[in-house]
């Protein structure tokens, strides 16, 4: 097969679909692999290192989508990919449909046959090319909340470790997932005192089990999340539905119940997110202030990162690009329960009943 490796054009994302290694396995197995000129700069992957693990590099966008049969991506398609998609194409990369009608609407009209990263489901339930990048969010979103509860970008002024005499601050994590456990165990790592919320009874019992003792877990509702949003200092989204849209846990009402300078980062922002006032933001102004709450949405929180997120991403998805590049994408989702579950579209036909559901349609819209 053709494997072809764009460079990334959505505003600051460093990221690259594939490391030189995953490249050499590829070209192993005898397929051929296009890599655009400079795709892996941001990710501290160079031209020559891609050569050397046996890459073509092409000069542009056009040239990698014309000449490869399967585009291995991060993150989805932006307007200006949209008319370089050809039919029957093979796009493996995150789309996040149910947060995005133009980019589902786009991807049907090019009859592409998209395979989603973010649905391909294990036999545990678990997402396993999603969780590498919530790892990275999750940690990562402690640290850009705690940059911004500094009083000169208009935070509360707290340091969320404390110090003596004086008390830390105030976490609270909506959501016991992936994204959940890292935001919680490095905001505790810092010192701070975190509750986390969730429905699930397991994932609770699970998070009392390995955090410290100043890491406290509550049941998730409406009530308690009203209450707790009065006192802690730092919120962070971290609830996902898999496929779907995020769940507004909190409204643009409860803001006001809100101390001035409280941060929210919404990690869940990919899929719309879980605060009803939250907007996707980018590295370059990541940041804007509703009712004196700051709020921090950047949709590719792991891009700030690239090398570290682009080695994680690509040890969890090679196996699976490997699959559709020997088997090609209809045997290799036949044989491969978790692989097919991460097909969304495919030639012009959605076939992944939640993004459906997203939009109220009672069938595909062309």
């Amino acid at each position: 097969m053709i494997v072809g490796i764009p460079k990334e054009i959505k505003n600051n994302e460093s990221r690259v679909g594939m490391t030189p290694a995953g490249v050499f396995e590829l070209v192993k197995n005898n397929h051929k692999v296009y890599v655009q000129s400079s795709a892996g700069e941001g990710s501290g992957f160079f031209n020559q290192d891609y050569q050397q693990a046996g890459a073509v590099i092409l000069d542009t966008i056009g040239q990698v989508y014309a000449m490869s049969e399967m585009i291995v991506k991060v993150k989805e398609p932006i307007a200006e990919e949209y008319e370089l998609i050809q039919q029957g194409q093979i796009l493996f990369t995150y789309f996040h449909f149910a947060s995005s009608e133009e980019l589902t609407k786009a991807m049907i009209k090019q009859k592409a046959v998209c395979i989603a990263y973010e649905t391909v489901e294990d036999e545990e339930g678990t997402l396993p090319l999603l969780t590498p990048m919530s790892e990275v969010a999750g940690r990562m979103a402690i640290q850009q909340g705690a940059k911004y509860l500094e009083k000169p970008v208009k935070g509360r002024g707290v340091l969320l470790g404390g110090v003596p005499g004086v008390a830390p601050g105030k976490v609270l994590v909506l959501g016991a997932g992936v994204v959940g456990i890292q935001a919680a165990k490095m905001a505790a790592g810092l010192g701070a005192h975190v509750t986390i919320l969730d429905v699930n009874m397991k994932r609770l019992r699970y998070a009392n089990d390995v955090m410290p003792p100043h890491v406290v877990t509550e049941f998730s509702n409406e009530f308690n999340i009203r209450r707790l949003i009065k006192t802690h200092d730092l919120i962070i989204g971290g609830v996902l539905l898999k496929g779907a849209k995020a769940p507004n846990l909190i409204t643009r009402d409860m803001l006001k119940e809100m101390r001035p300078g409280t941060v929210i980062v919404d990690v869940a922002v990919d899929q719309g997110g879980c605060v009803e006032t939250t907007k996707p933001t980018t590295h370059e102004d990541p940041i804007y202030i509703i009712d004196d709450v700051v709020h921090y949405s950047v949709a590719n929180m792991p891009g700030a990162v690239p090398y570290t997120s682009t080695m994680a991403l690509t040890n969890v998805t090679l196996p699976y690009a490997l699959k559709l590049a020997n088997l090609g994408w209809e045997a290799a989702c036949e044989k491969d329960a978790s692989l097919k579950k991460g097909l969304n579209i495919v030639e012009g036909n959605v076939v992944y009943q939640e993004i459906i559901e997203a939009f109220g349609w009672e069938e595909i819209v062309a």
